[in-house]
């Protein structure tokens, strides 16, 4: 086999990193099960016309393909893609198995999804999401936007990254005010706001003029909405400043000002309301959530979601929830490019077991078998090399102790090989500590 070429955007990391990533998922499940949050997970694959219902999707969809066609296969195959998210597969979940369901329906989803974009540091093909989503039969309280942010800041701020700062707005603010101002076309308006950070303000103009029929004045008060950010319910007075009347925008605000007050309440300095934040989504009618690394703004968001009243619903019945949702690979991708976290040793070894020589590697297993038995990561020496050269693997992967059994009736020895110290024990008694039971994160 010849060498092979590398795919960019398909990351595999180094079994160190792979522990990292480990932790990392094992710190976020538990904190969305604290949280009640119930574990599913949903296929890989979905009917294109599903994918490209909502949003402007279609260029990140890869098609999922036979190479040897069936005419008289299955029908459908040749219409099928990779999941770009995991809220359009869930929502389709919901409406399948609505009859099943205990409403509010609380979910974590922890998965890959595959999306064709250019990649770059930070951004891939194929990465990790962790969701979360609140879905109810008809209405959904509005209290549960305000529940997002406290969850992810938990599960964030369980793990040993730089802060986060979540920016939050509602999509009912900007509809509301572009249609105070006489905008008719208030989804091209969010659209275009939404490119702010990309293209900047006189761009952004222009696109409002020419996708949602902004006149210079209208494109200007937009742009001023846009700039109004306060790490408070500030934020309400700044927007009335601006003197636009509409109902929608009034129901905007004051349930951004409830999002934004729970966050203070229980985490000051989590959340700002930041009213360029659209989400290029077109599912979304609510809070939107954008949550930015300290540190890394450049690189965008690392944890996204929002409020949807429309994306599933069956007859009359309707389906609205809010959900969120942190890039795992994006965010580890990052840290990793930065060298921003490392992890005590590269293998869950704990202690390494000796072998005397091959006819007792029984006694060894044994050994093995017993620590194992009591939770500590063990394995076995592959060789009975001289005990320097056992002692030398062991350094090499990082293992910090090493065991050797006693012979002709002698005590079994454990020895710490950082520090030299060699002690009796029995295999059915000792324990390491507890910093050295597992590779530690930091």
């Amino acid at each position: 086999m010849s060498k092979p070429t590398p795919i960019s955007g398909f990351p595999e990391w180094t079994p160190a990193q792979r522990m990292i990533e480990q932790f990392v998922l094992d710190r976020i499940r538990t904190t969305f099960e604290l949280y009640g949050f119930a574990p599913l997970e949903t296929r890989s694959v979905e009917p294109l016309d599903q994918l490209l219902r909502k949003g402007e999707t279609s260029k990140e969809v890869y098609l999922l393909r036979r190479l040897q066609a069936d005419a008289e296969g299955p029908a459908g195959d040749d219409a099928l893609g990779l999941h770009f998210d995991l809220t359009v597969p869930f929502a389709r979940y919901v409406l399948e198995n609505a009859g099943k369901l205990q409403f509010p329906f609380r979910r974590y989803q922890i998965q890959k999804v595959w999306r064709g974009e250019r990649p770059q540091e930070g951004r891939y093909r194929e990465f990790l999401q962790a969701d979360i989503d609140i879905v109810d039969r008809d209405t959904l309280p509005a209290h549960y936007e305000a529940e997002m942010p406290l969850v992810i800041g938990d599960a964030l701020r369980s793990l040993p990254i730089p802060p986060v700062r979540i920016q939050v707005n509602n999509r009912k603010i900007c509809e509301g005010f572009y249609r105070g101002i006489g905008l008719t076309e208030p989804e091209a308006a969010l659209r275009a706001v939404d490119k702010l950070d990309k293209l900047g303000p006189a761009k952004v103009a222009e696109l409002l003029a020419e996708t949602a029929g902004a006149s210079e004045a209208q494109a200007k008060a937009c742009l001023s909405l846009a700039e109004i950010s306060a790490p408070d319910a500030s934020f309400a007075d700044a927007v009335r400043a601006l003197g636009v009347s509409h109902p929608l925008l009034d129901e905007g605000v004051a349930e951004l000002v409830a999002v934004v007050e729970t966050a203070a309440a229980h985490s000051p300095g989590l959340c700002v309301a930041d009213l360029r934040i659209a989400r290029g989504l077109d599912y979304y009618t609510g809070t939107v959530y954008e949550t930015q690394l300290v540190g890394y703004e450049r690189f965008g968001s690392i944890c996204s979601g929002g409020r949807y009243d429309n994306l599933a619903s069956s007859g009359n019945v309707r389906f609205p929830g809010v959900g969120i949702s942190i890039g795992v690979t994006r965010l580890l991708g990052l840290l990793f490019g930065a060298d921003a976290l490392s992890v005590s040793r590269s293998v869950p070894t704990c202690v390494l077991v000796a072998v005397t020589a091959e006819e007792q590697r029984a006694a060894s297993n044994a050994v093995a078998d017993a620590l194992r038995r009591r939770g500590v990561p063990t394995e076995v020496s592959p060789s009975a090399a001289k005990f320097g050269k056992q002692i030398r693997y062991a350094e090499r992967r990082g293992i910090p102790y090493v065991w050797f059994p006693g012979a002709d009736g002698a005590a079994d020895e454990v020895k710490d090989i950082r520090s030299g110290e060699q002690v009796a024990a029995a295999a059915g008694e000792w324990t390491p500590p507890r910093a050295d039971l597992r590779p530690l994160v930091g």
